[in-house]
C-alpha cells in the first residue's frame, strides 16, 4: 500500500471531492466546493515528492520529468479511482486528485432531466456537455454512456486524458483508450476510431481545431459523438467552436455545426441550501429547426431566447432551472443571485409581493 493511500481513505471517508498536496503547506480536501486543511503537518518538497513519485510508472516518472506537468489516474482497490495532476510551483511539487466513484451513477440516480435522456436517442450528431471545471461533466457523460450500454448494442469508443469512468460491457461493446498510454493524441485517435466501426464515440475535450473537425465529421457521417468543452453555456458554447476556425472557414463551420449538432447541455454545481453538498443546475439546448437556422445564419445571440421558447421540445435556460432549485429550498436564494447577478423570477416575485401587501 502507498503512503499516500491514507490520504485517500480520509478523503473518502469526509466525502471530499478533492486531495491537494502542495509543498509548504498541509494536505487540503475540498469539501462541498469548499478548501479545508487537513489537521496534518506541512509538506515539505522532499515529502511531496515521496508521496507522488511512490504511485508513479517510471514512464510517467520520466515524462513529468521533461515536461513538469502529469495527468494520469490511480486506483486504490476496494476504495475509488482518482484522477491525477502533478506539476511543479514556486515551493516545489503539486498535486491535485480528483475521486472518480467506482459505481458509475445511473441517470436516475443522478436525477438528470428528461431533456438530457431524450438526447441519448438519437442515431447520430454531436452532443456536448460544458461547464467550468468540477462541475460534474465527467459524472453526467458516464451517466449517458452508462444508460446507452445499459440499453443499447452499440460499439462504444471513448478517448479520454486520462480515462476517468471505467465501463464494463453489458449491451454495448465498450472501449476506452487512454491519450498518452493508448494512442499519441485525440485527434490521432480519432481519425483510427472512425475506421474501428464505432457507433458512438465520445472525446474526453475538444481542446483543439483538428480534434473538433474530426468530432463535426464523424457526427456527419452516422456517429453519436459525446465531447466536453469548458464554456459556461449553450450560446458560449456554439461561439467556442465556431471562433476555433479561421474567418474564412466559420461560414462551412456554421453550416456543419447547424446540421450535425443535436444539443448542449450546460451545467454547473451549487452548494445546497441544507449544506448537505451540491446539486447540479444544468442549460440545455437541442437543436430544433429555429435552432439550426440561427447557427447557420450566424444568429447565436438569439440562442438565449430559444432556448427560453423551447420548453415544450425539453430545452430550459439556466435561469429557469435555478429558479426551480430555489423555490424547492435546493438552492439558497443568495448563491442563486450571485452566479446570475439578479434575482430570479420567483424571488423578484416575492419581493413584489411583500412591498405590495398592505401593512396589517
Amino acid at each position: 500500500m502507498a503512503a499516500i493511500d491514507d490520504l485517500f481513505k480520509i478523503m473518502v471517508e469526509q466525502n471530499a471531492s478533492d486531495l491537494h498536496l502542495t509543498s509548504g503547506a498541509p494536505p487540503y480536501l475540498r469539501l462541498h466546493g469548499k478548501m479545508m486543511p487537513l489537521n496534518y503537518k506541512e509538506l515539505t518538497s522532499q515529502e511531496v515528492q515521496g508521496l507522488l513519485f511512490e504511485i508513479l510508472t517510471e514512464k510517467q516518472k520520466k515524462s513529468f520529468i521533461e515536461k513538469w506537468e502529469l495527468d494520469c489516474a490511480y486506483t486504490v482497490a476496494g476504495l475509488a479511482r482518482f484522477r491525477c495532476n502533478i506539476f511543479m510551483q514556486r515551493k516545489g511539487l503539486a498535486g491535485v486528485f480528483r475521486i472518480i466513484p467506482e459505481k458509475i451513477k445511473s441517470a436516475q440516480e443522478l436525477n438528470l432531466p428528461q431533456g438530457i435522456l431524450d438526447l441519448i436517442d438519437c442515431d447520430r450528431g454531436l452532443i456536448l456537455v460544458t461547464g467550468p471545471t468540477g462541475s460534474g461533466k465527467s459524472t453526467t457523460l458516464a451517466a449517458m454512456i452508462h444508460e446507452i450500454n445499459m440499453n443499447s448494442e452499440s460499439h462504444i469508443i471513448t478517448v479520454e486524458d486520462p480515462i476517468e469512468f471505467v465501463h464494463q460491457n453489458i449491451k454495448s461493446v465498450i472501449n476506452q483508450r487512454e491519450v498518452g498510454s493508448h494512442t499519441k493524441s485525440f485527434s490521432n485517435a480519432l481519425k483510427a476510431a472512425l475506421r474501428e466501426d464505432p457507433d458512438i464515440l465520445l472525446v474526453g475535450e475538444l481542446r483543439d481545431l483538428e480534434t473538433i473537425s474530426l468530432a463535426l465529421t464523424a457526427a456527419e457521417t452516422g456517429h453519436i459523438v459525446f465531447g466536453t468543452l469548458h464554456t459556461n453555456n449553450a450560446a458560449k458554447t456554439i461561439d467556442r467552436i465556431i471562433d476555433v476556425f479561421p474567418s474564412g472557414q466559420q461560414a462551412q463551420i456554421r453550416t456543419m455545426l447547424s446540421e450535425s449538432l443535436r444539443g448542449v447541455v450546460a451545467q454547473t454545481l451549487f452548494p445546497r441550501a441544507d449544506g448537505q453538498g451540491r446539486v447540479a443546475a444544468y442549460e440545455i439546448l437541442k437543436s430544433t429547426k429555429a435552432v439550426a437556422n440561427l447557427i447557420r445564419e450566424g444568429k447565436i445571440h438569439q440562442i438565449p431566447s430559444a432556448i427560453q421558447t423551447g420548453s415544450s421540445s425539453g430545452m430550459v435556460s439556466f435561469e429557469k432551472y435555478i429558479d426551480d432549485l430555489v423555490k424547492k429550498g435546493k438552492v439558497a436564494p443568495s448563491d442563486a443571485k450571485l452566479y446570475l447577478g439578479k434575482d430570479t423570477e420567483s424571488m423578484t416575485a416575492a419581493t413584489n409581493n411583500a412591498v405590495k401587501r398592505p401593512a396589517s
